[in-house]
């Protein structure tokens, strides 16, 4: 009996110990193969990643800068979620043609929407240029000299290095600077809306089941690459051909169940796995429910007015979406890392990284290395607060200061750059500033405004105020600056910047709204931002060699580069997880849940008749699982993080078996401290996404391009 308790100990920490991390793809052979060939992939690494031969990194390109997609068939169509292309759906849409609420379907080719400034980007090929990043760098005497070589060594290789003509390259740093891969690229520019489902479908629950699960959204939507006749990157042309792709996915219609093996590739964002202790009691403490309360106040204000007027709904629902997404994930991420202590965790880790510097005599190089963490934190901290308080207020959710602040910088362009950098950059202010106020209603940002100058004047670090927000009446001010401002429209905006330099400066400084920014942006500038940079980059530098001390001293352990918006492999099992006492989720949710959660007229839980009728005929065509069932989502332990939305998820042997959209809300800090017992991510059953195209779409056109992988029991297709 205590043999059989031993083994299953040993294999709880072997499966545990196989998951998490985000891997680069380039270097999975070794360790991490075996570790999932273990897992039951059955494919190898060179499957994933070749250079001279097609691969799966071939069909998983950067969506718009800040998503990722897959290739679904040989004509270039590409799959990636409903909220990744949310700004282009928008940007089609208006009361008359709401493509937010109706969906759009193409059924023909030349039924494709364009896009304007949406790219695609792939990967073609990796390679490792630490050495020749780091020459000349190492024995300089500062931290910022350091950084200033390795930026111009970043520049020169960028510019030397061979490749095509319509290819790019970029360099990224990984493990805290140790180490730099450089990127070949091609990226597409001609990129067109082919399918969105209504947003009853494709955004059902909204924010209000966003981050949690069980999940019911079919968060998705299709788009296609066209190229030139050479099947290369090319600017919009009627006379583009939909792309060929290297690879594309086989979509997978034969269903999941729990353990079995699943991979998500794509292009996570930023994490900080090895962040000391300090900097994540910092976290909890102060920065995250700063940045929470602003945009609390921020959502509130644009949801009662969004409920009330779909014209601003339309106007807003890009934005809203965004905001409220790290609003929720923050304060699940607060909640996970207090949940999993992982203050503690990481307070132990540091005990032990301690230990072993000690005992291999390394004092000289690592044994400061802590107390200068918890002593730089502790100076940041007034700092860090501050600088939090004005980029969410300021920068982020309050318009009209947004609008602000970017005259601001044309003002400090005038100063150090004179007239003619000035003008280059107003014209092109002007030309960005047009699509802006397009979806910006003064209405709206007038209240949203009097709730955050409020939260700036009381709540930010009161040393660092300017004297335009000392014991300030928010309600007055308020009505002071949109009542006069000219920022408050596109046309006011026009005017202000109509004229030489000398003139468009004189009227700025005349603008109550100008005024307003300049005052806090010239005392964040005097008094925050350099004292903050000098500490920030300190702690850089201490991080740097932490992360080297840590790979050092514990070189058995699974050391992962934090993502950094770069090709990256998760890999782990569709499993449950238990999020509280006696509350155990199961890892697949059906569309009975949109059913049970169907509000009629609800600005989240509507549902589409036509989806009601298939549910209540169990009109499910070749989709339904063995039991009759129409699967919509379900959730692995695969470790993603913003940036992971619309990659894919795979089968054991490569096949699209879901797209990868969120994860739970007890695991959002993951992107600071993974937990195999409560992390997990949230995907979109690929029968569901087939269910609607086909069945509720009728867009047969994009099946038929499709290579449908269905269970054996049915036809091939």
């Amino acid at each position: 009996m205590k043999f059989l308790k031993l083994l299953l100990v040993l294999v709880v920490f072997q499966v545990q110990a196989q998951q998490g991390g985000m891997w680069i793809p380039s270097l999975l052979k070794g360790t991490n193969e075996k570790e999932m060939k273990a897992l039951g992939m059955k494919i190898s690494a060179d499957d994933i990643y070749s250079v001279n031969n097609s691969s799966l990194k071939d069909a998983v390109p950067h969506f718009d800068g800040g998503c990722t997609a897959e290739m679904i068939s040989p004509k270039g169509l590409l799959l990636t979620n409903h909220h990744c292309g949310y700004d282009n759906i928008q940007s089609h849409s208006t009361v008359e043609h709401d493509y937010l609420t109706d969906g759009f379907w193409a059924y023909k080719m030349e039924e494709e929407l364009p896009n304007k400034d949406l790219t695609v980007t792939f990967i073609i090929k990796i390679e490792d240029v630490t050495t020749k990043i780091f020459e000349g760098v190492l024995n300089l005497p500062s931290e910022s000299d350091k950084q200033k070589k390795i930026q111009q060594n970043i520049a020169a290789l960028n510019k030397s290095y061979s490749r095509e003509a319509w290819q790019e390259t970029m360099i990224r740093a990984f493990y805290d600077g140790n180490q730099y891969l450089l990127f070949v690229t091609e990226t597409f520019k001609d990129v067109r809306l082919v399918g969105a489902p209504p947003s009853s479908i494709g955004k059902f629950g909204s924010d209000t089941d966003n981050w949690v699960w069980p999940r019911h959204t079919g968060d998705f939507s299709l788009f296609r690459i066209y190229a030139d006749k050479n099947n290369r990157p090319a600017e919009y042309s009627k006379d583009n051909v939909p792309y060929t792709p290297k690879h594309f996915f086989p979509v997978s219609a034969k269903g999941i169940q729990e353990n079995d093996f699943t991979m998500v590739m794509g292009y996570p964002g930023r994490t900080q796995e090895y962040l000391p202790s300090f900097a994540v009691e910092q976290i909890v403490n102060d920065l995250n429910p700063a940045k929470i309360e602003i945009r609390d106040a921020a959502l509130k204000v644009q949801d009662g007015f969004m409920r009330k007027d779909n014209a601003i709904k339309i106007q807003y629902a890009s934005k809203y979406a965004g905001v409220a997404n790290y609003w929720k994930k923050w304060i699940g991420e607060t909640k996970g890392l207090k949940k999993s202590n992982a203050v503690a965790v990481k307070k132990d880790f540091e005990k032990k990284f301690q230990e072993r510097v000690n005992k291999a005599g390394k004092q000289a190089e690592y044994g400061t290395i802590l107390a200068d963490f918890e002593k730089n934190y502790k100076d940041i901290r007034e700092y860090a607060i501050a600088r939090d308080y004005f980029t969410e207020v300021v920068l982020r959710n309050s318009e009209i200061l947004s609008f602000g602040y970017r005259l601001y910088q044309l003002e400090q362009v005038y100063n150090t750059k004179g007239e003619q950098a000035f003008n280059d950059r107003k014209n092109n202010l002007i030309s960005g500033f047009e699509g802006l106020y397009k979806d910006y209603s003064a209405q709206v940002d007038e209240k949203v405004f009097e709730q955050l100058i409020n939260l700036y004047a009381t709540k930010s670090p009161k040393q660092f105020l300017p004297e335009s927000l000392n014991n300030v009446n928010a309600s007055a001010l308020t009505t002071s600056v949109f009542g006069s401002s000219k920022l408050t429209s596109f046309n006011g905006l026009k005017e202000l910047l109509n004229g030489d330099a000398k003139s468009v400066l004189e009227k700025l400084n005349q603008d109550k709204g100008y005024q307003l920014v300049k005052s806090i942006a010239d005392s964040y500038q005097k008094n925050v931002a350099p004292k903050f940079d000098e500490i920030n980059l300190k702690n850089i530098a201490l991080q740097r060699t932490y992360m080297k001390g840590i790979m050092e001293f514990f070189p058995n352990d699974r050391i992962f580069p934090d993502a950094n918006s770069t090709l990256r492999v998760t890999y782990g099992k569709v499993k449950g997880y238990k999020p509280s006492d006696a509350v155990i989720y199961e890892p697949v949710s059906y569309l009975d849940g949109v059913i049970e959660k169907y509000i009629p007229g609800d600005y989240e839980f509507d549902v589409p008749k036509k989806l009601i009728d298939l549910y209540n005929a169990k009109d499910y065509g070749r989709y339904a699982d063995k039991n009759g069932k129409m699967p919509l989502a379900f959730i692995a332990t695969n470790h993603t993080t913003g940036g992971n939305s619309g990659s894919p998820a795979l089968d054991a042997k490569g096949n699209l078996i879901g797209l990868n959209f969120d994860r739970v809300w007890e695991g959002t800090m993951s992107d600071i401290y993974y937990s195999p017992e409560i992390c997990r991510n949230i995907m979109v059953d690929a029968r569901y996404i087939l269910f609607v195209i086909d069945k509720f779409a009728g867009a047969k056109n994009l099946i038929e391009e499709m290579t449908i992988v269905y269970p054996k029991s049915q036809k091939a297709k």
